[in-house]
C-alpha cells in the first residue's frame, strides 16, 4: 500500500506510461507463431523516472555485469547471436541475476504500476474488424491506453485532485508509427466507438527508439516475462513482476492490469 506521504508528493504533476509489445505481431495465417501477442506498459510517475534512471545505470555498471546498450528481452536467450547484445559477455547465471535485479528496481517502488494485454491471435483474427498485423496490434493496444486511463481515474479519486498522463511507445517504422498515432487520436479524441473517455490523457502519443527509453527499455523486458508466461508456459520471470500489476480493491489482476483480447473466443 502506498503511505498517506507518498500519495502527497504523487499527487501533482503526470504519470508516463511506456508501452512495448513481446514480439512483432503475426499475419493471419501465423496463429500459432505464437499464438499470443502482449503489449505491456509500466506506469511511472514523472517524480520517479529519474531515480529509475539512474538506479538502471549503476546497476549496469557493477563490476560483475559491465553492461553496456540497451537492454531488451531477447538478448537473455542462451542462443541469442545479435551483434548488439548487451549481455553477449554474461552467462546464462549473471544474465538471470541481472534480469532478476533489473525488475526489482520496479517492483520495490509500491507506486509503479503494471499494464498488459495479451491477446490471442487465432481468436482475434476470426473478428470481422481484425484482418491484420496493424489491426492486431491496435485492439491490444486500445486495451492498454484504456487501463492507463482507469488508473489515472483511480488516482484522481484516492488524491482528490486532478492526475494527468501520457503514452509513450515504442518506434517500429515511419508508417506504423503514423498509422498508430492516427488511431491513437481516434481514441482520445472520441471518433471511435470505445468504451472509454480519455479526460486523463494530454497531448499525442510520444513515439521513440526504445535505446534512447529506459522506460521502453522496461515495458520491452515485462511483456517479454508475460510473453513467456502464456507462450512457453513458464511463469518463472512473471512471479518476478506479479507484484506490480495494476488491481482491483480485492487484489483481482485479470481485468484490472491483465487484459485479454479478444473478450470471448480466448484461450
Amino acid at each position: 500500500m502506498i503511505d498517506s506521504s507518498q500519495f502527497l508528493r504523487l499527487s501533482c504533476r503526470m504519470y508516463l506510461c511506456f508501452a512495448d509489445e513481446s514480439q512483432t505481431p503475426p499475419n493471419p495465417g501465423q496463429q500459432g507463431r505464437p499464438p499470443y501477442f502482449i503489449i505491456s506498459g509500466v506506469i511511472i510517475h514523472e517524480d520517479q523516472w529519474h531515480d529509475i534512471a539512474n538506479e538502471v545505470k549503476s546497476l549496469k555498471a557493477r563490476p560483475e555485469f559491465n553492461v553496456r546498450g540497451e537492454i531488451k528481452w531477447r538478448y537473455f536467450g542462451p542462443s541469442n547471436q545479435d551483434k548488439n547484445n548487451s549481455v553477449a559477455h554474461l552467462d546464462q547465471d549473471h544474465r538471470n541475476s541481472f534480469r532478476e535485479e533489473f525488475y526489482s528496481i520496479l517492483v520495490k517502488r509500491k507506486a509503479v504500476r503494471i499494464i498488459a494485454c495479451v491477446a490471442s491471435v487465432e481468436a482475434a483474427y476470426k473478428l470481422a474488424y481484425c484482418n491484420d498485423q496493424e489491426d492486431l496490434y491496435m485492439y491490444t493496444y486500445k486495451a492498454i491506453s484504456e487501463r492507463f486511463q482507469y488508473f489515472l481515474q483511480d488516482m484522481e479519486r484516492t488524491v482528490g485532485s486532478k492526475q494527468l498522463g501520457i503514452m509513450v511507445a515504442d518506434h517500429r517504422g515511419k508508417a506504423q508509427d503514423e498509422k498508430l498515432k492516427r488511431r491513437h487520436h481516434e481514441l482520445i479524441d472520441g471518433d471511435a466507438p470505445v468504451f472509454s473517455q480519455y479526460d486523463n490523457y494530454i497531448e499525442t502519443l510520444f513515439l521513440t527508439p526504445s535505446h534512447n527509453s529506459v522506460g521502453i527499455q522496461f515495458a520491452d523486458m515485462i511483456a517479454g516475462a508475460i510473453g513467456r508466461k502464456f507462450n512457453s508456459k513458464d511463469e518463472h520471470f512473471y512471479r518476478q513482476i506479479v507484484q506490480s500489476f495494476r488491481k482491483s480493491p480485492f487484489g483481482k489482476i485479470e481485468g484490472w492490469g491483465l487484459a485479454k483480447f479478444p473478450k470471448s473466443g480466448w484461450e
